[in-house]
């Protein structure tokens, strides 16, 4: 553990202005406020803070960085309030302490979507300062070295969070010294068996080989000076963790990996990188498809560098790695190191793109595990690189298409992109991207996201977005519809309405807007009756409402969550909407009909309002039920001709009864003195269902007439 001397020692040997006063009270502070409290491994509590502090210095952050992981957790775990922070160490400190505080407070909540909900606050609380990731990726770091005092199951829980989140992101920002630290651990902990394998492997090459490191750095070093150029050639091997992955991705056998040994070589001006690149080229064999070219395309993360493999000295594979000095210390400091004092003056972090993409994930994520869903899938490696028409670079993972690359220059292009020119041809939107290519996104304002995108994008930000719109739109349709039936049974019963009226009884329909209200109703969790009721408590029942009331069975409650509805030439997930004029049922031969805004109407093939498109053949879908169809219950309508005498309704709702058939319904259209003729809606399996209860009532002597509606 750092005492306190060294601790501000390290501190004032990067940054001269620190406020040594400031950094000694926190030291203090932190040790008397944790007092005898101890860690998971008997070690005192503060040692855990100060050496946060540690792995900070060796970033060079500032002072107030420092000063925060020194507090970071006495908020939390003693009586320290947020202002006693604020008046001693200022406001910068007092805010960087409250995000680290709030993350913690949320990591000890319970729960599926404690992970999910702890990323959120992360990203917000980073995203006002940049700072706080990095003292959290400290804290994390140095939680991983601890981890072996941690039980089992803790052990594995933490180690899985880290490599899914924290190790990313520690990438993201260029960390790659923590990453890979990281990697380790976590990689250890959740994979021992594969983990020991490699490392036997590694042990074993180095044993044979222990001076063939030496004589490629000594090689290179010859092949450089000859040629004139200053630099600095060091070699290592990729660590475990990064050898897995790779055999994983490529689905190779250790044996067949050619950039086990990778060699740095750092020199003076951009220039030297690819005059030496020259130099290696023109010496050794080139391994083909291994060259990169990262500091005319930088990584989103800001890392420069010029990667390519080769057969190298002592005809051994290696990987080398091209360059300049000021780019290896960005390289592995990454943010970090524009918050580092370089002659007195600091210069704040970067605004990097993807936190403004994380962010606009946020906005548009339903919940909070669909959210740590698509930021997972975004923060992973970018592989691809392709350009705007204006030459504008966009990185995007591999396997990413032009949908993704059109949400990544921003979400309006994205929700609008109707096609695609690729290098000047056009191309369909699922067409997978290749590095250099050149990307034209067409849109159209009619255009809106499909479901169906969200098979084959790859990047978080597109498929939430497409979610968002799908679930917007659906509400939209719910809210519509809903509406709709309000004022109709309110226009029917002859009372008065008013969305003033429905305000005043939000809380009873545990809403927070007239238009909730009006969604619940569209959905089916809720009634117009019920809204009618609860507006106008005085309101009798009518006497159709009674006889609804009278011939509506209970429907069985099932707690088995119902599978969707399939139909065959739709995509999953599709709005499907089943037309009020033909009412379709299995068995009937069915279109699909594209309508703005509604996804696709399903209609009967002889519906007669299929007449009113029969000049927009583009609107017609081949469709045609699936199998599993008739497991559901579907609409339809019958129309009806009954004698009007005591009982007749009764008949109709005993035969529905018998028939396994559930009246949803009913409208009087006709009434005399000896009959009245009614439109009857009825929930049933399929064609061959209504078609016997159809007969069943056609055999009572009081109903007159009985055939299916088709209006």
């Amino acid at each position: 553990m750092l005492r306190q001397y060294e601790l501000v020692e390290l501190v004032k040997s990067y940054d001269p202005y620190a406020d040594e006063d400031a950094l000694n009270r926190a030291y203090v502070f932190a040790l008397k406020k944790h007092g005898s409290q101890l860690r998971t491994s008997g070690d005192p509590y503060y040692s855990h803070p100060i050496e946060v502090a540690g792995i900070l210095t060796k970033y060079k952050l500032d002072s107030a960085s420092i000063i925060a992981a020194l507090l970071h957790d006495t908020v939390e775990d003693t009586d320290t309030t947020l202002e006693e922070i604020r008046e001693m160490f200022g406001d910068q400190v007092a805010q960087l302490v409250d995000g680290l505080t709030k993350l913690a407070m949320i990591e000890q909540k319970t729960g599926s979507s404690k992970q999910a909900e702890n990323f959120r606050k992360l990203l917000l609380a980073m995203s006002e300062d940049i700072r706080v990731l990095l003292i959290k990726l400290a804290d994390r770091l140095h939680n991983m070295r601890t981890l072996h005092f941690c039980p089992p199951d803790k052990r594995a829980r933490i180690a899985r969070e880290t490599l899914d989140i924290y190790a990313p992101l520690a990438e993201r920002i260029g960390m790659d010294e923590v990453k890979e630290e990281m990697d380790e651990i976590a990689f250890a902990e959740l994979y021992k068996e594969a983990h020991d394998s490699i490392v036997a492997r590694l042990n074993f090459l180095r044993e044979q080989g222990s001076d063939v490191v030496p004589k490629i750095i000594k090689q290179l070093e010859k092949d450089m000076e000859e040629n004139g150029i200053h630099c600095t050639i060091t070699g290592r091997e990729k660590s475990p963790y990064s050898i897995w992955r790779k055999m994983q991705l490529r689905n190779a056998s250790f044996e067949q990996l050619s950039d086990i040994m990778a060699f740095r070589i750092c020199v003076d001006t951009v220039a030297d990188c690819y005059q030496a690149l020259g130099i290696i080229h023109s010496k050794y064999h080139m391994v083909p498809r291994r060259f990169k070219d990262y500091i005319s395309t930088p990584k989103p993360n800001g890392y420069q560098s010029l990667h390519t493999g080769v057969i190298g000295p002592l005809d051994v594979r290696i990987e080398v790695q091209i360059r300049t000095y000021e780019m290896h210390e960005v390289n592995e400091k990454g943010v970090a190191a524009h918050w580092a004092y370089k002659q007195g003056q600091r210069t704040e972090g970067k605004n990097f793109r993807w936190i403004r993409e994380l962010l606009e994930i946020l906005d548009q994520a339903q919940n909070p595990d669909e959210f740590l869903e698509n930021t997972k899938l975004e923060m992973y490696n970018d592989q691809v690189f392709c350009f705007t028409p204006k030459g504008d670079l966009i990185g995007l993972p591999i396997g990413s298409t032009p949908v993704d690359f059109a949400y990544a220059i921003h979400s309006n292009v994205g929700d609008t992109c109707v096609g695609a020119r690729i290098n000047g041809e056009i191309k369909p939107l699922r067409t997978i991207l290749q590095n250099g290519d050149q990307i034209e996104v067409l849109t159209s304002k009619n255009q809106h996201p499909s479901l169906e995108w969200e098979r084959f994008v790859v990047t978080g930000k597109a498929k939430a977005a497409i979610r968002r719109y799908v679930r917007i739109n659906k509400r939209e349709q719910f809210i519509s519809l809903g509406k709709e039936i309000v004022e109709k049974i309110f226009k029917s019963e002859d009372q008065e309405f008013s969305e003033k009226d429905l305000v005043g009884v939000l809380s009873n329909f545990e809403a927070e807007t007239v238009d909730d209200i009006y969604a619940k109703v569209g959905e089916g969790l809720v009634t117009g009756w019920d809204v009618l009721r609860v507006v106008h408590p005085g309101y009798r029942q009518s006497k159709l409402e009674k006889v609804v009331s009278a011939i509506k069975l209970p429907i069985k409650k099932n707690n088995r969550k119902k599978d969707s509805l399939k139909i065959r030439g739709l995509i999953d997930g599709m709005a499907v909407h089943f037309a009020g004029c033909c009412h379709p049922l299995p068995g009937d031969r069915i279109v699909g009909i594209v309508t703005t805004g509604k996804g696709v109407t399903v209609h009967t093939i002889n519906c007669p309002s299929l007449k009113n498109y029969e000049s927009e053949p583009e609107r017609w879908l081949d469709i045609d039920w699936g199998i599993n169809a008739d497991e559901e219950k579907h609409v339809a309508r019958l129309k009806l001709m009954l004698s009007n005498e005591p009982g007749a309704l009764a008949n109709v709702a005993t035969i529905a009864a018998k028939a396994e058939a559930n009246i949803l319904n009913l409208n009087i259209t006709y009434r005399t003195p000896s009959y009245f003729e009614i439109l009857l809606d009825i929930e049933i399996n399929n064609v061959d269902h209504l078609n016997n209860l159809i007969m069943a009532l056609r055999s009572e002597k009081l109903i007159s007439y009985v055939a299916r509606a088709t209006q």
